[in-house]
């Protein structure tokens, strides 16, 4: 069981910076890959970013390759999003998840936190 509390979320404007975080519980957290989704109103939940057990490889969302940074730390169980240059369209709750692959897909993650909210006014 892994249990992901998600925090950093808030109000920015367009062109600003935020920083996600992405607690978890247990001692196996180093063995999950971890990703970051997010959900608008209205939308489905669509990927975002993913990494690695090791945090060699990662993934992103074609919208926000280059702004966008998945990193974690294994010996303080987290995993960290920084979000730069944001946009008015990355307004959305954005979860976390554990899964033991990395994916896109949200069906592959297994633990889910309970969101975090990021609104970018333009």
């Amino acid at each position: 069981q892994v249990q992901l509390v998600e925090s950093g979320g808030g109000l920015v404007q367009a062109g600003g910076s935020l920083s996600l975080s992405c607690a978890a519980s247990g001692r196996t957290f180093s063995r999950y890959c971890m990703g970051w989704f997010r959900q608008a109103p209205g939308k489905e939940r669509e990927f975002v970013a993913a990494i690695d057990w090791g945090g060699g490889t990662t993934i992103y969302a074609d919208s926000v390759k280059g702004r966008f940074t998945i990193s974690r730390d294994n010996a303080k169980n987290t995993v960290y999003l920084q979000m730069n240059s944001l946009k008015p369209e990355d307004t959305a709750v954005y979860y976390c998840a554990a899964g033991p692959v990395i994916s896109r897909h949200p069906s592959e993650y297994a633990y889910w936190g309970q969101g975090t909210q990021v609104t970018v006014s333009s």
